[in-house]
């Protein structure tokens, strides 16, 4: 484990409370784990947001950098497998695997989605905690669709846009109405209005106060919910990436610089991945990895040591990052939208929220954390052992065990 490491899961293990003196408490209370795609920490101080910035001011928040690329599949896969994206394999929202030729995995297709081979290089929280006979409830997350080594969570709902986000506060309230002895306690829960609203009218719009303030309206509901259930649950609540402003100006098109046909396009955005032809490879790599002005390319073993990415069989053998506020595009997918995100986790544009907050979290407020190291959280207050390779987080295992 390197300092860093070892920092990073000491400063979060520094959250979780050892107020009581008794061994743990069985059972123990419920882990929710929230998602609200999008939100940047910043967000807390647009006065719109009353519930959240309470539950930070009461618990453990930061601002916390999410893994590169900072796009929602590969980011909230790491939230629960404690793996970086060239680790778990979910490298990007939209990749091709040699493995699994013939196929592009997109949020848009939905049999790839729910297929296990794309998803089981990492074993999700809820797969580990079925294994140690601990019932869970996924209301929406990222892999939570298919059947990761056969398992999937006690009950899950398939990702549908148009449920409001009342419903799904109800749906998770209502999985937690069964008998304490089929109770889940671990859920999952996801927000993406503030996500949708960021990429339609941008993180600076006066329109985005609606979704912030709706979200946490929601977030009310559960608590109120919660409250009339007298249930004392620990609350993880992390956003996958921040949100960066963008304009059909700052955009570097690739017909511009690639010559036709010289290489695949797999990906296009903040970041864009792309295989050379056959033959082409020379061609292709003179013309991309030659110096941009808001766009730099490596090849995938090149690519700086600081974004942890480029190992994994998934990552195209060329790929190239913009420049914060650009994108990288082809005319035949022309740039739509007011925002985006998939840029350098150090950009404070991409920082992400972390709020903690329940009777096994103390407060304060934290310096930056890497979201590698919720999962190690997650895993502690459940009282399960994190899965071999994953982020480290002994110290807070041990604060649970030994309170």
């Amino acid at each position: 484990m390197t300092s860093l490491a070892r920092l990073l899961a000491l400063t979060l293990a520094l959250v979780l409370s050892a107020c009581a003196t008794s061994p743990a408490r069985e059972p123990r209370a419920p882990v929710i784990l929230i998602s609200i795609d999008g939100f940047r920490p910043d967000y807390l101080e647009r006065g719109v947001t009353p519930t959240l910035k309470r539950l930070a001011g009461e618990g453990a928040s930061a601002a916390m950098r999410p893994s590169f690329p900072s796009n929602t599949f590969p980011n909230h896969y790491t939230l629960v497998t404690g793996l970086r994206p060239d680790q778990h394999g979910i490298v990007d929202n939209t990749m091709t695997d040699p493995q699994i030729p013939g196929v592009r995995f997109a949020m848009s297709n939905k049999a790839a989605v729910t297929e296990a081979r794309w998803w089981e290089g990492a074993v999700p929280v809820w797969v580990s905690a079925a294994r140690a006979g601990v019932r869970t409830g996924t209301m929406f997350w990222p892999g939570s669709e298919a059947p990761i080594g056969g398992v999937r969570p006690t009950h899950w709902r398939p990702f549908d846009q148009k449920v409001p986000a009342n419903a799904r506060v109800d749906q998770v309230l209502a999985w937690l109405d069964a008998p304490a002895d089929r109770r889940p306690r671990f859920l999952t829960l996801y927000f993406d209005e503030v996500d949708t609203a960021g990429h339609t009218v941008g993180p600076d719009s006066a329109l985005m106060a609606k979704s912030l303030a709706s979200t946490d309206a929601a977030i009310a509901r559960l608590l109120e919910g919660l409250k009339a259930r007298n249930i004392a649950a620990n609350l993880v609540i992390a956003a996958d990436h921040g949100m960066a402003p963008i304009s059909p100006q700052r955009v570097t098109w690739l017909e511009d610089v690639l010559p036709a046909g010289a290489a695949e396009v797999v990906t296009t955005g903040a970041t864009a991945g792309l295989v050379p032809a056959a033959g082409r490879e020379a061609e292709a790599e003179q013309a991309l990895l030659a110096s941009h002005p808001n766009m730099t390319c490596w090849r995938k073993g090149e690519i700086p040591a600081a974004l942890a990415y480029g190992r994994h069989r998934r990552v195209p053998p060329i790929f190239c990052l913009a420049r914060t506020g650009w994108l990288i595009m082809s005319r035949s997918r022309p740039a739509v939208g007011a925002g985006a995100h998939g840029y350098d986790p150090a950009d404070p544009l991409m920082a992400a929220l972390f709020i903690g907050h329940g009777p096994d979290i103390r407060p304060g407020r934290l310096a930056s954390i890497d979201n590698v190291e919720v999962y190690g959280l997650v895993m502690a207050l459940l009282g399960l052992r994190p899965e071999p390779g994953t982020a480290p987080a002994p110290v807070a295992t041990g604060v649970l065990e030994n309170r």
